[in-house]
């Protein structure tokens, strides 16, 4: 029988049946307390009919015997029925009482609710299409570059990242043009590395002056009809160069970073003039401070002293302006710059901005189409991930640095161009590549890095003693051969094979042995520089001859035969500015 009879049988009206499902958020139909059933009713089941000659089986009829089968008699709790009509009966009144029938009355307003029910699951299904669709426009919106193996194929939730923000002078967009160097093909203007920290503690913005001496390597790019074509790369050109010059891609700035930092960027996000304009119109402007008034005739930037809001052109005329900073060269404007970004993180993650359904369709709208990003996180989804992740990072917690630089020499008395400070600068880049706060943070892996750190402690083995395979597993090509002749012939590990390349690449340089091994494997950490992170006690492995051996894996961390892999301690002091203090510009 239907639905409808069923509800009928049982003296319950039908809209009673109809429950709403918090796991699917969809309204089904309920005999009884028993599992959830298809909101849509089945097929009526045929009676069975003869077969074995025997009848078929008949629930009993609990009104034969004058009583009623309970909720609980089946099994499960159900209110008891209402009173009310039954087929072929009418239900006994008291006497000297007036009758009421409100049964028709409440009948017609739990059909209607019936009706409501079936239209609000319409309406969820309805609400999701839409909000489907909407994601679908907004990556519509999104621009992707294809940079082949310079990016990470997807995004990880669970490890730390790097991030190339590229601000690029390209005068494409309305209103463009008239900034000057119109044919300009987009070089690399603004340049940040962007590290966040694996436990999410803490994160670095890395700027990279544009005037910065590099050599820009050779670099691969994709082109537009899927073909493939190396760029050969430069030497002593200024940074933005890597952009743009030559038909070179952001995968060629990336390769570029890595060259001079060490720094293998993950993924890269590249702005134009544009960006600037929407991004702080969609939050409705960004609070900035001056340490004084501003008449810029090159920008058009006019802002008095103290604090001031910008958006649209007045925002990109202040992230321009040179002339009316510090020495008017680029590293003033850096700061400058920097002083606007954490601004503008603090509005994107307010209170106002959050809680205004408004601001937030602005922002998707306005960040979507500014972007241009690698395949890799080219899903509005994906970039969904990466922004959630970094809003676990307290503001407090994001640094803003600068690569240590110097004045070229080779400028003679007038400095135009930068190179890396050589004393500076690789601390710096160190302490980003092993994960080192630039900021006081209380760490959420205390008891891992204790554990790590016990590892070296204790007796150490001769290296006479000491025996060891050593794979590459990552480093650069050779690396196992001349590490081997490094521990034969400087340290004296006798008892050590090239064992070849690893099964796959690994980021860290790893030391797996036995628990019989740990005092050769403190003896080698010790030798090689590496950090009790490094060391994994694992099952022991034997050699042709049937002895234990150690297996050390050459990751792409590794730095060469005898450099040290320690993760130092705490990052070197730098200037530094944070993204939850305003600083006046000037």
């Amino acid at each position: 029988m239907d639905a409808q009879s069923r509800g009928r049988a049982e003296n319950i009206d039908p809209a009673d049946q109809w429950v709403l499902n918090p796991n699917t958020g969809e309204y089904e139909l309920r005999l009884n307390n028993s599992a959830a059933q298809s909101p849509v009713p089945g097929p009526r089941r045929p009676n069975p009919r003869g077969g074995n000659g025997s009848a078929p089986r008949r629930r009993p009829d609990p009104a034969a015997d004058g009583t009623r089968e309970t909720g609980r008699q089946r099994g499960g709790e159900v209110p008891p029925p209402r009173s009310g009509r039954r087929r072929g009966t009418e239900p006994e009144q008291p006497q000297g009482r007036r009758t009421r029938r409100p049964v028709k009355k409440k009948g017609k307003a739990k059909k209607i609710l019936a009706w409501t029910a079936g239209g609000t699951a319409f309406v969820v299904i309805a609400v999701g299409a839409a909000g489907y669709l909407y994601l679908k426009h907004l990556e519509g919106n999104v621009t992707t570059t294809d940079v082949g193996n310079a990016a990470k194929d997807g995004f990880s939730k669970d490890d730390a990242f790097n991030i190339l923000i590229i601000g690029t002078d390209k005068r494409t967009g309305k209103g463009n043009k008239g900034y000057g160097d119109a044919n300009s093909v987009g070089h690399a203007d603004t340049n940040i590395l962007l590290h966040v920290s694996k436990d999410r503690t803490n994160a670095t913005a890395l700027s990279i002056p544009r005037d910065l001496v590099v050599d820009v390597p050779d670099c691969q790019t994709i082109q537009p009809d899927g073909s493939e074509k190396v760029i050969p790369g430069s030497r002593q050109v200024r940074f933005n160069e890597s952009l743009g010059q030559e038909g070179r891609d952001p995968g060629c700035t990336m390769r570029t970073v890595k060259e001079v930092t060490g720094i293998t960027p993950d993924h890269f996000v590249m702005v134009d003039f544009n960006a600037v304009k929407t991004l702080t119109t969609a939050v409705g402007g960004v609070d900035v401070c001056l340490a004084h008034a501003v008449n810029d005739k090159d920008s058009h930037l006019k802002l008095p002293a103290g604090p001031s809001k910008v958006e649209g052109e007045q925002a990109l005329a202040f992230v321009r302006t040179r002339h009316s900073w510090g020495n008017q060269g680029d590293l003033d404007r850096i700061k400058v710059q920097q002083q606007f970004m954490a601004s503008l993180m603090r509005k994107m993650t307010s209170g106002d901005t959050l809680t205004d359904p408004s601001k937030l369709l602005d922002l998707a709208e306005a960040a979507t189409k500014a972007l241009t990003v690698d395949k890799g996180i080219g899903k509005v989804s994906t970039l969904k991930d990466v922004a959630l992740e970094l809003k676990k990072v307290p503001t407090k917690n994001i640094s803003f640095v600068t690569v240590p630089v110097l004045d070229n020499p080779a400028d003679g008395v007038v400095h135009k161009t930068v190179i890396v400070n050589p004393n500076a600068a690789p601390p710096v880049f160190d302490a980003i590549r092993n994960d080192v706060s630039f900021t006081e943070v209380k760490k959420k892996k205390k008891a891992a890095k204790d554990a790590a750190a016990a590892r070296l402690k204790g007796s150490r083995s001769a290296p006479s003693e000491v025996r060891v395979r050593v794979f590459n597993g990552g480093a650069q090509g050779g690396s196992a051969q001349s590490t081997l002749q490094w521990l034969q012939n400087d340290k004296g590990v006798l008892k050590s094979e090239n064992a070849g390349n690893a099964p796959e690449a690994l980021d860290k340089t790893t030391l797996e042995y036995a628990p019989a091994q740990a005092a050769q494997a403190r003896e080698l950490a010790h030798l090689m520089g590496l950090p009790g992170s490094a060391l994994e006690p694992g099952k022991s492995v034997t050699n042709a001859q049937g002895l234990p051996e150690m297996t050390l894996t050459l990751g792409k961390d590794f730095k060469g035969a005898g450099v040290s892999l320690t993760t130092p301690a705490k990052a070197p002091s730098v200037d530094k500015s944070t993204a939850d203090k305003q600083k006046c510009a000037g």
